[in-house]
């Protein structure tokens, strides 16, 4: 046995379908495409949402709403959590609070929000907080930082 033996399962490997070669091949004259009509013809492909020329749904619903192009989406931090996750004392930065779990993915930052007490003086390092955050963090003995 070496690589110059083997062979795909029998049955696994089939030709590929030669459409439009006589009739003996099953897929002669038309080739699959039935009689006539935009699809039967070459380029005759139509677009996705196109509904022959009546006004497709995309365009038939009304607008809504507004989407800002400057809006930014901060990964939010509670101080419940950072409570529980950090010893007092302890410098809480994006990689701590990577490592430990507190958000899947940073957009444009983290935003610490002031849920939840704290008790232990933390140096918190974050793009931006909430004011309830930064009273309770300094009222802990700790600091906030602004990255």
């Amino acid at each position: 046995m070496d690589l110059s033996n083997l062979r795909p399962a029998i049955g696994s490997k089939r030709n590929r379908k030669r459409i439009g070669r006589g009739p003996g091949s099953g897929t002669g004259k038309t080739a699959g495409k039935g009689h006539k009509g935009q699809k039967a013809r070459s380029g005759g492909s139509i677009k996705a949402g196109f509904e022959g020329g009546q006004m497709p749904l995309q365009r038939r619903l009304p607008k809504r709403g507004f989407k800002s192009l400057d809006k930014k989406v901060y990964a939010l931090v509670n101080l419940r959590e950072l409570q529980a996750l950090f010893e007092a004392g302890s410098v809480v930065d994006l990689e701590a609070m990577g490592q430990a779990g507190l958000f899947n993915k940073i957009h444009d930052g983290i935003k610490v929000l002031g849920d939840g007490e704290l008790d232990k003086a933390l140096t918190v390092r974050a793009h931006k907080f909430s004011q309830s955050a930064l009273d309770k963090i300094a009222a802990a003995g700790g600091k906030a930082e602004v990255i």
